[in-house]
């Protein structure tokens, strides 16, 4: 991430509370056929309108097909709105989708943060929709249903009722726009933040900078989970966690790997970025905004996701 534009772009950024981080650029692999050359009649409809009208997954083999910024989820599996140890938030987006390796890997880390003294599990916020693709509202990612946000607020009741779930809020971890950790922040957060980049599933993780700063200096014996956490725009609310392509999705296009090492480094970069900001450039331009993904973008296999039963 360039300086230039981590200042030009933080003090919108970190006001987020939605995932809308792009992809990196992907490994060098064979580029998938899009949907732009079957001669599709909804070709050039915005696919988010096209995917966020499904109501339920694919009657299909479990399948991510495409990159996480741009593509589609076939056979996704509907994680529960309640379980033991978890509970998912705003229902009535009807984002509790998402691979079936994304399910159990929510579950899993659920039950380890139940382990953490105030915690009885976790507020799952969203994963993908039932077919993935592009939403309509909020994130970039979230498209082939292998990413899932976490809430931060520890899961102390796991009966709330639907309206809460839609009522109540996360909370913010961040101080100094994202530089340190503020009071909320607990020796519980960062057990369950090294067990979620522990697990062989996971790719990477999102958190706001001073999260991942804080890490580093509290962090004792193997470090090598620190790798996997990533600074990034807001995510001071939630944590976003993301899967690798599961083991024989050859339609699924992983995200180049994080450099080698901790990482520690370069959230201490964003850190003094972040208070001590270098002066703007003058002749920097303002970026254009891009227009929606069109069905025609999508891999080829998206079409029979969205047309199938």
């Amino acid at each position: 991430m360039k300086t230039a534009h981590f200042i030009l772009t933080s003090v919108l950024a970190f006001g987020l509370l939605a995932c809308s981080e792009q992809s990196a650029p992907p490994a060098q692999v064979t580029p998938l056929a899009t949907i732009g050359t079957s001669g599709h009649k909804d070709s050039l409809k915005p696919a988010k309108q096209l995917f966020g009208a499904k109501s339920a997954a694919s009657q299909s083999a479990a399948a991510p097909f495409g990159s996480y910024a741009k593509g589609c989820v076939a056979g996704a599996a509907q994680l529960a709105e309640t379980g033991p140890t978890w509970q998912a938030m705003r229902l009535s987006r009807n984002r509790n989708w998402a691979h079936p390796e994304t399910v159990s890997f929510v579950e899993d880390l659920s039950r380890k943060a139940a382990q953490q003294p105030g915690w009885n599990g976790l507020y799952v916020g969203d994963l993908s929709q039932p077919r993935g693709g592009p939403m309509l509202s909020g994130h970039a990612s979230h498209q082939i249903g292998l990413d899932a946000d976490i809430w931060l607020r520890p899961a102390t009741n796991l009966s709330l009722s639907v309206a809460e779930r839609e009522n109540i809020s996360s909370i913010s971890l961040r101080r100094n726009a994202g530089a340190f950790v503020n009071d909320n922040w607990t020796p519980q957060h960062a057990e369950i933040l090294k067990a979620a980049a522990s697990d062989p599933r996971v790719a990477r993780i999102f958190i706001f900078p001073g999260a991942k700063v804080q890490l580093c200096e509290t962090a004792t014996g193997d470090r090598s989970w620190l790798r996997k956490i990533r600074p990034w725009y807001g995510h001071h609310y939630h944590f976003h966690v993301r899967l690798a392509c599961p083991s024989g999705s050859t339609g699924c296009v992983d995200q180049t790997p994080p450099p080698a090492g901790d990482g520690c480094a370069d959230a201490q970069a964003w850190v003094n970025n972040i208070l001590n900001p270098p002066p703007p450039n003058p002749n920097a331009k303002p970026r254009k905004p891009k227009p929606p993904i069109r069905l025609a973008d999508l891999p080829a296999q998206c079409a029979d996701v969205l047309q199938s039963q």
